[in-house]
């Protein structure tokens, strides 16, 4: 009978051959992976003093490093991409260390991603930035500290240059302005002081401008008639003072994103920007813009979030012609609308409504807008309104917030159904009777004081709140207040 099987003496000659097809396979693999490349990543590696989700396990010496977890090589077989992503909702998805200059020896690298990694610290390395075919560095999320080199500027191939979210200080160096092929800076959430470099101009591919969350100071410079690609301008939470700058009306075809947000900008808005009308969404709120909005805004047809709140705005507001809104903050100005405007009622996308101390005079049982599934906010605090919001709470399935502090509001607040969704709640100074939910146990922030609540307070509230969440009731008792008379 025949057999496939070897002959017997065979055996050790094919194991044999077999081993060292093994063994030549692994070498032809590790070969795959330029020795300068794999250098530099273990360096890389060695810098992590850790990584507790096994992030960089892969990285073992003798591979291919092109196989490794976050690692990219092209057709010559050298390391083009490093691409590493922490995960933010995972407590061990970090890394901790320092982003070693080894790096440099990746010279073919084009992308440097380094997303929400958390604990990587310490300074920019600087040898990076004589790498030739760097095209993308994102390291975003990080703890990077110390100054942005100041010769960042010789990197002239740059496409995209993002250190948002992490621990830069100093100036933006003036040298930037040479990064003319930039079409992406993302400087946001750092500590940059000082003003915005004149030279910025010379950078004509921008479409995205993100200098956000710093401590910059002085005048937005004037400077936006250079910028006709631009269609992100982010220049929120800084000490901008001084006018909304003219030249900004230049980005009005392409415009999407404007946040001007908490600065102390002066002066009125200006009415241009009613011909911005690929406008998503306009934030200026919290400086200290004065005089109206201008009617212009009619033709903003295409926004979706606007917020003008803490500011000094006086009527009247103009009717605007939007197709829906999705977020709209008017809250503490110097408005009074009388009613919610029909714009905001008949939205059937509207998730954020802050009307705050707009001097609204509404029964509330007869506000019926057209949509409340959508709704996660709502901020009528501190208007004119009376009546109850059962009939509208109870017609929200995703509620999230609900401040309606300082009103004349009038209902059984056994009546109220909590949506599993409700996290924050704030009924303070109306004319709120009957007795407290356990319901409200639940819930991360809760203020129903000067009311006319009675009753104990239910137990897991009490020890969650403080006694000024429940001061000022007629006859609530119990922690945190005295106890319940007998």
């Amino acid at each position: 009978m025949s057999s496939s099987l070897p002959p017997r003496r065979l055996l050790p000659q094919l194991l044999l051959l077999s081993l060292l097809c093994s063994l030549w396979c692994r070498s032809v693999t590790a070969a795959s992976c330029h020795k300068d490349d794999e250098a530099g990543l273990l360096s890389f590696k060695s810098a992590i003093t850790a990584d507790p989700s096994g992030m960089l396990a892969s990285w073992r010496s003798g591979t291919d490093c092109c196989a490794w977890s976050g690692v990219a090589c092209g057709e010559n077989k050298r390391v083009t991409t490093l691409q590493l992503y922490g995960q933010p909702d995972k407590p061990n998805g970090f890394l901790s260390g320092t982003l070693s200059p080894s790096l440099s020896k990746l010279h073919y690298l084009v992308g440097i991603y380094l997303f929400n990694l958390r604990n990587v610290s310490g300074p920019f390395p600087e040898p990076l930035l004589g790498l030739p075919n760097l095209q993308f560095i994102y390291i975003e999320n990080n703890k990077l500290s110390g100054p942005i080199p100041i010769n960042i500027g010789s990197m002239t191939q740059l496409y995209a240059l993002s250190f948002a979210g992490n621990r830069f200080s100093g100036p933006i160096p003036g040298s930037i302005s040479s990064l003319t092929g930039l079409s992406q800076l993302k400087l946001a959430g750092n500590l940059l002081t000082g003003t915005v470099p004149v030279g910025i101009k010379q950078l004509k591919n921008l479409t995205f401008l993100d200098l956000q969350r710093n401590r910059l100071t002085g005048a937005i410079p004037d400077f936006f008639t250079s910028f006709q690609e631009l269609r992100i301008l982010r220049l929120s939470h800084n000490k901008f003072s001084a006018n909304i700058p003219a030249s900004i009306s230049a980005l009005a075809p392409l415009l999407i994103y404007l946040e001007l947000g908490h600065n102390a900008l002066t002066g009125q808005i200006p009415a241009f920007l009613g011909s911005f009308h690929a406008l998503d969404t306009l934030d200026l709120s919290w400086n200290r813009l004065s005089g109206t909005v201008p009617k212009s805004f009619a033709n903003l047809t295409k926004i979706f979030n606007l917020d003008l709140s803490h500011n000094a705005l006086v009527d009247p507001f103009p009717v605007m012609n939007v197709k829906g809104i999705e977020s709209l903050d008017l809250s503490y100005n110097r408005f009074h609308l009388g009613k919610i405007p029909k714009w905001v009622t008949s939205s059937t996308i509207i998730y954020s409504l802050k009307l705050a101390g707009c001097g609204i005079k509404i029964k509330l049982d007869d506000w019926n807008p057209t949509e409340t599934y959508f709704y996660d906010y709502i901020d009528l605090s501190d208007n004119e309104i009376w009546g109850s919001p059962v009939k509208l709470l109870n017609r929200t399935e995703y509620l999230v917030g609900f401040w309606a502090a300082g009103n004349r509001l009038r209902f059984d607040m056994g009546s109220l159904k909590f949506a599993g969704t409700l996290k924050k709640l704030d009924l303070s100074r109306n004319q709120v009777m009957g007795k407290l939910p356990a319901a409200i146990s639940g819930l991360e922030t809760l203020n129903v004081s000067h009311n006319h609540l009675c009753g104990q307070i239910p137990a897991a509230a009490g020890a969650k709140f403080p006694a000024s969440a429940f001061a000022g009731n007629d006859c609530l008792c119990g922690a945190p207040l005295p106890p319940c008379k007998m």
